[in-house]
C-alpha cells in the first residue's frame, strides 16, 4: 500500500518508520527544509524525550485524552521507545523526574537517529514539500495535492503538529486538513505555558522562588495545589509550576479564577506571625523594605507589603497587629490575578485539536474518511511537562503507521 505521512515531527517520523517497516511504500513529506524542527528546541534544545515510567504512571500525567491514549501507551511504553531508540545508535540518560534525554545534551542526535531510521526501511523523504490539500473522494482517500503536483496514494497520515511554536512550521495545517474532512475540531489553546497578571509585578521580574504552594480556586473548588518552583517575569508568572497550572485552565476564563502563592509553606500561621514578631523586635527601628529582605528578595517583598497594605517606609515597631496580620496572609496567599495565558509563539504544546470520538484509539484512523489517520499534537491529547507530550507523539505515530492495515473497531 503506498502512504504518505504528511509532517517530519516527532509523530511523522514515527508513523513513517512505522509503516514501512511493516511493509508499506512511504513517502513523508515535509515543508520545512529540514526535519524535526520542533524536535531541536524541546528540552532547551537537548530533547526530553519520553519519560522512564511505566504506563499507569505515565497515564497520571495525561490532562487530556487519558481514555483514549491508553492504547497507544500500552502497546508503545516508554521503554519500548528507549529500547528502540538506543538499538539505534543513540545512547540516553535518565535525569530528575525520571526525564530521558539523549546522552549527547544534543535534540539533533534524537532527530537524526529518527531519519536514519526511517531511510533504513525505504521511506522517501521530501523537504521543501508543502502539502495544500488532501484529494478525498467519496469520504476515500486518492492522494495530497502540494504545490509541486499530486501524489496518489492508498492511506495518508497527517503529523503536522498543533499551533505551538509557528515558527517551526507548526501553523495549523492539520487542523485544516480535519475540517475540510468533515472533522470536529475542539478550539485550540496554549498549554504549558507563561500566565500574565492585571496586575504590574515586572519589579520582580527574574526572582526564581523555590518550595512555594501554587493554589487556584474557582469559587470555593481548588482546581490546583502544588508545591514547586515559580518564576517571575515581564508580563507576570512561569516556571514549573505555573505551566503545570496552565495545562489545567487553559479552557476557562480566567476572570473567574483565584490564584495565591504560598511563599512559606513549612510555616503555618502562628509560626509565620511568630518569626514576623521575632524579626520586628530585632530590627525595630529599620523600615519595613529593609525588614522583608530577611523573608524573600527585596523587590519581591516590597510587592508583599504593597498587597498586604503596609507602608514600605514604615518602621518595624510602628506596625500595628493587624497589619502584621495582614502581612502574614500576604505571605501565606500572595495574590495573582490573572489575566490572560500566554500565546502560542511560547506554549510548549497546543490544547485542543481533532475530536477524539472521530479517530480509532487504536490505528488512529479516521471514522469519517477511509485511508486517513492523525497523530500527534493535531489530536485533542496532551499531558504535563516531562517528556508526557513528545512521547505521545511517538505513541500516535507508532499506531498509525503500524496500524494502516487494521479496521477501525
Amino acid at each position: 500500500m503506498k502512504v504518505v505521512v504528511i509532517g517530519g515531527g516527532a509523530s511523522g517520523l514515527m508513523a513513517a518508520y512505522a509503516a514501512a517497516s511493516e511493509g508499506h511504500e512511504v513517502v513523508l513529506a515535509e515543508k520545512n527544509e529540514k526535519l524535526g524542527k520542533k524536535i531541536y528546541i524541546t528540552g532547551k534544545g537537548r530533547c526530553n524525550l519520553t519519560n522512564d515510567c511505566p504506563p499507569d504512571v505515565f497515564l497520571q500525567n495525561v490532562v487530556r485524552g487519558e481514555k483514549f491514549l491508553r492504547g497507544a501507551v500500552y502497546r508503545f511504553p516508554p521503554r519500548a521507545l528507549m529500547q528502540l531508540f538506543e538499538e539505534n545508535g543513540l545512547p540516553l540518560k535518565t535525569e530528575r523526574g525520571r526525564r530521558v534525554f539523549p546522552l549527547s545534551d544534543h535534540a539533533s542526535d534524537v532527530t537524526k537517529t529518527l531519519e536514519k531510521m526511517c531511510r533504513d526501511v525505504g521511506v522517501t523523504i521530501l523537504l521543501n514539500t508543502e502539502v495544500l490539500k488532501i484529494d478525498i473522494l467519496h469520504s476515500t482517500m486518492r492522494g495530497i495535492i502540494t504545490q509541486n503536483g499530486e501524489i496518489f496514494c492508498d492511506f495518508c497520515i497527517v503529523a503536522t503538529g498543533g499551533l505551538s511554536y509557528p515558527s517551526t512550521g507548526s501553523t495549523g495545517d492539520g487542523m485544516r486538513f480535519a475540517r475540510e474532512a468533515g472533522h470536529t475540531l475542539v478550539p485550540c489553546v496554549p498549554s504549558l505555558v507563561g500566565i500574565e497578571t492585571a496586575e504590574n509585578i515586572a519589579s520582580a521580574q527574574g526572582i526564581s522562588v523555590k518550595n512555594c504552594v501554587l493554589t487556584c480556586r474557582r469559587g470555593e473548588k481548588i482546581l490546583f495545589s502544588e508545591q514547586g518552583e515559580l518564576l517571575f517575569t515581564h508580563y507576570g508568572v512561569s516556571g514549573p509550576l505555573v505551566l503545570t497550572l496552565s495545562a489545567q485552565i487553559n479552557r476557562l476564563p480566567p476572570d473567574g479564577l483565584k490564584i495565591a502563592l504560598d511563599f512559606k509553606p513549612a510555616l503555618d500561621e502562628k509560626q509565620l506571625d511568630a518569626r514576623l514578631l521575632r524579626d520586628f523586635s530585632e530590627r525595630k527601628n529599620e523600615r519595613m523594605k529593609n525588614v522583608v529582605r530577611g523573608l524573600l528578595p527585596q523587590t519581591l517583598g516590597l510587592l508583599v507589603l504593597k498587597a498586604a497594605g503596609v507602608s514600605c517606609e514604615k518602621q518595624a515597631n510602628a506596625v500595628t497587629a493587624e497589619e502584621r496580620r495582614a502581612l502574614g496572609n500576604a505571605l501565606k496567599a500572595f495574590p495573582i490575578f490573572p489575566k490572560k495565558l500566554r500565546g502560542f509563539d511560547e506554549a510548549v504544546v497546543t490544547s485542543g485539536g481533532v475530536s477524539l470520538g472521530e479517530i480509532d484509539p487504536a490505528t488512529m484512523q479516521s471514522k469519517r474518511v477511509k485511508g486517513l489517520a492523525f497523530c500527534g499534537e493535531t489530536l485533542d491529547a496532551d499531558a504535563f511537562t516531562g517528556g508526557y507530550n513528545l512521547h505521545i507523539a511517538f505513541a500516535t505515530g507508532y499506531a498509525a503507521g503500524s496500524g494502516i492495515d487494521r479496521k477501525f473497531r
